[in-house]
């Protein structure tokens, strides 16, 4: 079953994330076009900046060769860039798998928006099934800071009214997606902080929140009602 995922990749050599380091406050979205050939051309969409501040990030980028400005409406701006690294070259350093990373390019999956940040990209993408997502996060794990923020189902609605905070949700789905709640477990309390970077105890208890809100709105408004648990038990039994 199709998968739409929305994650964060925490990598600082991506394709320009050191002009987004650069104009922080810009919002800088990024498509890159694979049909041409092994240096995909950059187009970026960038708002909340002024054009001199981000064309004199662009010029200062080392993975930026040459870039032109395509079109304009109010205060977005839409660039045309020729890269001047292949991304073999660019991520050579830091990623020395590099037939794993052609292999992604292959793989059953489509990057649908990236949103470049100061320290990575922040991706969503539609994944033909759990082992094309599985392959692609644990490729990422492995080699730079990788967080994932929801996974639907693709077509699926939002569910409604789950009551959950994006802080329990975030934590939910990440503890699941570790295998937290696979028997055995495959991760401790102490690893999901990590990935979530709190406290041990704020993940528990924002499992417990979570879980206690689903079991709410899911398993308490059943018919028939559960048995009242609370009471007190007869001298009989």
């Amino acid at each position: 079953m199709a998968l739409v995922a929305e994650f964060e990749i925490r990598c600082d050599v991506l394709p320009l994330v050191e002009a987004s380091a650069a104009v922080p406050e810009a919002r800088l979205l990024l498509d890159l076009q694979y049909n041409h050939g092994g240096r995909p051309l950059f187009l970026a969409t960038v708002t909340g900046s002024s054009r001199t501040a981000i064309e004199d990030a662009f010029d200062d980028a080392f993975d930026v060769a040459r870039w032109t400005l395509i079109g304009r409406a109010g205060d977005t701006r839409r660039y045309q860039m020729i890269p001047a690294l292949s991304l073999e070259e660019q991520l050579g350093d830091r990623i020395d798998d590099l037939e794993g990373l052609e292999a992604l390019a292959t793989a059953d999956a489509i990057i649908e928006r990236i949103v470049v940040e100061p320290d990575g990209w922040r991706q969503t993408g539609w994944f033909a099934d759990r082992d094309a997502f599985e392959a692609f996060s644990s490729f990422w794990q492995r080699h730079s800071g990788f967080r994932l923020h929801r996974l639907t189902r693709d077509c699926d609605p939002e569910p409604p009214g789950d009551g959950l905070t994006d802080c329990q949700h975030e934590a939910l789905r990440t503890a699941y997606e570790l295998g937290y709640f696979d028997i055995p477990r495959r991760v401790s309390l102490q690893e999901i902080a990590s990935e979530l970077d709190i406290a041990p105890s704020s993940v528990s208890e924002r499992l417990r929140r979570a879980q206690t809100q689903l079991i709410q709105e899911t398993v308490a408004p059943t018919w028939p009602p559960l048995p009242n648990s609370r009471s007190q038990p007869s001298p009989s039994e």
